[in-house]
């Protein structure tokens, strides 16, 4: 695809860099000089110095042809002049990054007026993902599939865990015919397990099924199933509006500490059935005082990385029992993060990214094949592509056991009318059926792509 991405900042950056890699002819457009020419030597990509919102500037960065044009500066306003220019130049797909709460409510609005593609809020999705996890409190991560019909939770398995030691084949049947176990993270490798493979503690596994499936299977694994009923947020930035006003909803208790007055003010306002506790989060005396050490969840927003990652080990070694979840923006800190045992970790700038490369992917996708959405997992290394089966396809009608799949293919789930079903050996697929296919192949176009030739 021809893509045109206006901001290089940080995440700017990093679509730059992923979209690139996956062979896509980006044209970036950036007004400062020194970042358009580290973008361009570190890049397989076009560089333009200049203002985006520009005409002249998107015709001579190619938008009569381009297909997809993608704004991320850090102005909501010229991101959405520049979708508006983009679409009246070029006709072509656009996305925009919008930050500011004022714009939430008419948002529906603004992206139906200016034909907008997608909306991504940075602050709002990172809060989705982690009230997510908070109504999940025993999974690393949890996405949705089928427009929110199938959920992916991904879980670590501990030595007393029914799963541990045992192959998947031998895992019992009310287990098994909840979710499908679609992959294991081991130390750095990945596998597409067959029922021969045998799990073992410190595994993460990613199941797939649908979400009164997934809470059974948690159920019957003797994991917490329900939400959490009380969290403590260090922080009151926009993350923390948008996940204390979700948790809020679902009758939560919430308590904020942020340091500026007026912040504090301002959030009392937006949100008077939340605690806001105008002091500085990393004092213990004041966290112990509110309770941290019986609280069920505990988040940690504060815009220092060291800051966040140093109150999450506090709150681990003083309250083993309580879901943690940290904000991180520097993504070297992966690594080091990992081995720290600190709960579930959240990457604002990676979270914005992804949903725009997974858009992208989707679209390109589309144009070879019938894949409706194209998704990737595991630091990239397993792929889950959503396919709508065809009425000449040849998958169609014969039992699961009896298909002769290429190594490396599952199939992780299939929607029927709107009917999940989590696949056996007996399950066939039908026309018009939606069908998740888990992979570490890559280049998957149709789903005939899943048989041996």
């Amino acid at each position: 695809m021809q893509i045109i991405v206006v901001g290089c900042g940080n995440v700017g950056q990093t679509i730059t860099q992923q979209l690139s890699k996956e062979g896509h002819d980006i044209t970036v457009i950036e007004e400062k000089s020194s970042v358009v020419q580290n973008v361009v030597n570190n890049y397989d990509v076009m560089g333009l110095v200049g203002n985006g919102a520009s005409y002249s500037m998107m015709k001579d960065a190619g938008i009569e042809t381009a297909d997809l044009m993608i704004a991320v500066t850090d102005s909501d306003e010229l991101n959405l002049l520049c979708c508006l220019i983009a679409k009246k130049a070029g006709n072509c797909h656009t996305i925009a990054r919008v930050r500011n709460p004022i714009y939430k409510k008419e948002i529906n609005f603004i992206k139906e007026e200016l034909g907008l593609s997608m909306v991504i809020n940075p602050e709002e999705a990172a809060a989705n993902e982690a009230e997510r996890l908070l109504k999940f409190p025993s999974a690393t991560k949890v996405e949705t599939f089928f427009r929110g019909k199938a959920e992916l939770v991904k879980l670590v398995i501990d030595e007393d865990s029914k799963l541990c030691d045992k192959a998947l084949r031998d895992i019992p049947p009310e287990l098994k015919k909840q979710v499908v176990i679609t992959a294991v993270s081991r130390g750095s490798e990945v596998y597409i397990p067959d029922g021969n493979f045998i799990l073992r503690a410190g595994d993460e596994i990613t199941i797939i099924g649908a979400s009164r499936n997934t809470m059974h299977f948690f159920r019957k694994l003797g994991l917490p199933t329900a939400k959490v009923h009380s969290t403590i947020i260090v922080g009151g930035g926009e993350t923390s509006y948008y996940l204390a006003g979700h948790l809020l909803s679902l009758g939560i208790k919430v308590t904020i500490f942020e340091r500026d007055a007026s912040r504090c003010k301002e959030l009392s306002e937006l949100l008077p059935q939340a605690l806001i506790i105008n002091g500085d989060g990393t004092d213990k005396d004041m966290l112990m005082e509110e309770g941290v050490t019986s609280v069920e969840s505990f988040v940690a927003l504060t815009n220092l990385d060291e800051e966040n990652i140093m109150l999450s080990m506090y709150v681990k070694s003083i309250n083993p029992k309580a879901k943690l979840i940290t904000k991180v923006h520097r993504v070297n800190y992966g690594d080091i993060i990992g081995s720290l045992g600190i709960g579930s970790i959240i990457y604002p700038k990676n979270i914005t990214a992804d949903r725009i490369v997974q858009f992208v992917r989707g679209r390109s996708a589309s144009q070879d094949g019938n894949i409706e959405a194209l998704y990737r997992l595991n630091d990239e290394k397993v792929e889950a592509l959503e396919f709508i089966v065809s009425k000449d396809s040849p998958v169609i009608g014969i039992p699961l056991a009896q298909m002769k799949l290429k190594k490396g293919i599952l199939i992780a789930a299939i929607n029927h009318y709107g009917e999940l079903i989590s696949p056996t050996g007996e399950s066939v697929i039908r026309e018009r059926d939606s069908v998740i296919v888990v992979t570490i192949n890559t280049g998957l176009k149709d789903i005939s792509d899943i048989l041996e030739n």
